[in-house]
């Protein structure tokens, strides 16, 4: 699997475009904004998008889904259920951080822990992972130990928990029984800022190293 971020949005949240060598198609990752933008690169390697998906809810990261999904024809992929609160609130979020205006929507399809999705003939294993969100899911490619994790974890940090909604010792409890047993060698595209892998932050990081959780 090839992939591609495109930072977008005021807070330059990290879109993914993800694709399969062989095929050719396409799926966008938390979509937040700056459709243009992601197009764009969608044209420059030549691909066909098959599908949207939504690791959760805050509107950074799915505020031009909707818009995408209706002019592309493209279905909308998760996130879990238990985010439908925050796409119903999208109208409130977007006049709140300043975003353009939002409609609530509902995907085509919600994500439950253990699903997969594909792109062309790559495998994208779900994983259910509450804590900065309740429906929070994140995405990892076995073949390519590669994790799309969302708000779940950056390089350095971890996700806010002051949401409504949002409990720490859940986001803790994702890190370390959901995300850490993926492997060290597994690298990760966060939702904001640089990449990192799952061996560095268990050393380093502040909230999950290893030392602090034992």
């Amino acid at each position: 699997m090839k992939y591609q971020i495109i930072p977008v949005t005021p807070f330059q949240q990290n879109c993914s475009l993800v694709w399969c060598e062989q095929t050719l198609k396409a799926a966008v990752i938390d979509p937040g904004g700056n459709i243009d933008r992601i197009l764009d690169a969608v044209r420059e390697h030549g691909l066909t998008l098959e599908k949207i998906l939504l690791t959760h809810g805050h509107i950074d990261h799915v505020g031009g889904a909707a818009k995408l999904a209706e002019q592309q024809r493209l279905p909308i992929i998760g996130p879990h259920v238990a985010d439908k609160m925050w796409l119903e609130q999208l109208p409130i979020q977007s006049q709140k951080f300043g975003f353009p205006a939002s409609a609530a929507f509902e995907p085509n399809q919600y994500l439950q822990d253990g699903d997969e999705v594909t792109v062309g003939n790559s495998v994208l294993k779900v994983f259910h992972c509450p804590g900065h969100t309740p429906g929070h899911v994140v995405f990892w490619s076995e073949a390519d130990k590669l994790a799309f994790v969302g708000d779940v974890l950056f390089r350095g940090s971890i996700g806010r928990t002051d949401f409504p909604g949002s409990s720490y010792q859940a986001l803790i409890d994702s890190i370390s029984h959901k995300l850490w047993p993926l492997g060290n060698d597994t690298r990760f595209v966060p939702g904001h800022g640089p990449m990192s892998t799952f061996a560095e932050e268990r050393q380093s990081n502040p909230f999950v190293a290893d030392q602090l959780l034992q």
